[in-house]
């Protein structure tokens, strides 16, 4: 394929940019301009800025760009934002293999529309004259990287021509490096290459039912998983899907739903869910019958929580408070599903090996314990603990357990048993907690599930 060379940004007689030199009317935007200008500036500042895509498109500010879009356009949006992340080692590399000199200096929103176009053309399903025609309408849009049209124009053909005969990629090239030196490090190269390769694929949906959970596999055209989930075959859109409206299930990951299994809530004992936010599992505790107080710290989040448990048809009771120095009664028992690097959840939010920095997980440890030390003063005695993260980091997990046992001796193990992870022992620890990886797994039924840890604890009586 033939290596591009930018033109120079000063160099001959150009054609001045087009300007309305009279009332005639304003040229009409090209349909679907707006959704690529969009997916270009927010992935721009998502791996510039460090911020979740969610934070854009369910946050309680939405992006500008997406300001007027049609539900339509605003999926396809989150559709190439989030192919362009899963793939954007890839796509880099292929870039640098079209462009001679790399891409010019000063050249504005050049480079993310240039991604955006080769997400669509590479891994989506999108015409090819559309996917260049609007890459180049972009390109254009933005007086910066206006005079680099015909370079993107070319970039984007040639583009069209690789798609057929893609050259196979390595999958860690797609992972932030340090994130797989971790990876390597922690549980091996054949674990990371798993890794690697399931954070390329987008996965399914899972979904907590509240009643029987084989018959609404049926309904949902779903499989019925060993750990109680289903995961769903189709990709329906979640609001038109039987049972959403009058709450019967709600959208959670399998991994995301054993902590609150093991907890083993019981009819009308007082529980605590602590950083409880958005409510999954605390849609779980309260559906066992217990009393449960959802904390958060953000009165915005347990609104939304407030919100899908009316949904539900469930009742608990809020309390917007700092978990560190929030003060109870004692409880019988306390979720602590614990702020993290949430490193667990690459394979569903690709946008966490951009937006996470190494300097984070030793932060968020710190922050972990003083919550642990809180949750156990909250305990009565006998009450259960089940401390959990969404992370795969050993600090955010193993590490945290045994520091916390080393510094309060009241703190037991209740070990999680064989049967309570569906038989799977590469999930157990050898100290009996629950440690899964995001990648796929053997067991059958089990495409993939997010990297969890867990573990459940007893205060001493």
């Amino acid at each position: 394929m033939a290596r591009i060379q930018a033109p120079p940004s000063r160099s001959g007689h150009r054609p001045k940019p087009w300007s309305k030199t009279s009332a005639e009317a304003t040229p009409p935007v090209p349909p679907g301009l707006p959704a690529r200008l969009a997916a270009a500036a927010i992935l721009a500042e998502v791996v510039g800025n460090g911020r979740a895509i969610d934070e854009y498109f369910a946050g309680e500010v939405v992006h500008s760009r997406l300001l007027g879009l049609e539900p339509r356009d605003r999926a396809l949006v989150r559709s190439i934002v989030t192919v362009s992340l899963r793939r954007l080692g890839t796509i880099r590399k292929i870039l640098a293999g079209l462009l001679e000199r790399g891409l010019p200096r000063k050249s504005g929103s050049l480079e993310w529309t240039l991604v955006v176009a080769a997400a669509q053309l590479l891994f989506l399903d999108v015409p090819d004259h559309a996917a260049v025609n609007l890459c180049v309408q972009a390109v254009r849009n933005d007086p910066q990287s206006q005079p680099y049209a015909a370079l993107a124009n070319a970039v984007a053909r040639n583009l069209t021509k690789l798609r057929d005969n893609l050259p196979e990629q390595d999958p860690l090239i797609d992972l932030p490096q340090w994130m797989a030196a971790r990876w390597r490090q922690s549980f091996g190269a054949e674990a990371l290459e798993r890794i690697a390769a399931a954070c390329r694929t987008e996965p399914r949906l899972d979904i907590t039912v509240k009643g029987e959970a084989e018959t609404w596999a049926e309904r949902l055209d779903g499989d019925l998983l060993s750990t109680g989930s289903v995961r769903l075959r189709g990709h329906t859109p979640v609001p038109e899907l039987p049972g959403f409206e009058d709450g019967h299930w709600w959208v959670q990951d399998a991994a995301a739903a054993m902590p609150a299994r093991l907890l083993k809530a019981q009819w009308s004992e007082r529980i605590a869910d602590l950083c409880a936010a958005p409510g999954g599992k605390t849609a779980q505790l309260a559906s066992a019958g217990a009393q449960v107080v959802a904390v958060d710290r953000s009165a915005e989040r347990l609104k939304r929580l407030a919100s899908n448990l009316e949904r539900l048809n469930l009742s608990v009771e809020t309390k917007v408070a700092d978990v560190v120095t929030y003060e109870a009664a004692p409880f019988d028992a306390i979720l602590l599903d614990a702020p993290c690097s949430a490193t667990g959840t690459i394979r569903r939010h690709p946008d966490v090996g951009w937006t996470k920095r190494l300097s984070d997980i030793a932060s968020l440890a710190t922050l972990q314990s003083r919550m642990l030390d809180r949750a156990v003063s909250l305990l009565r005695p006998g009450g259960r603990l089940v401390y959990c993260v969404c992370s795969i980091e050993p600090e955010e997990g193993e590490t945290q357990i045994a520091a916390l046992m080393r510094r309060n001796p009241d703190v037991l193990r209740d070990p999680i048993t064989l049967d309570e992870v569906a038989g799977q022992a590469e999930w157990l620890t050898d100290k009996g907690e629950l440690r899964t990886l995001p990648y796929f797994s053997p067991a059958p039924g089990f495409e993939g599930m997010d990297g969890f840890f867990a573990a459940r604890l007893i205060r001493r009586a």
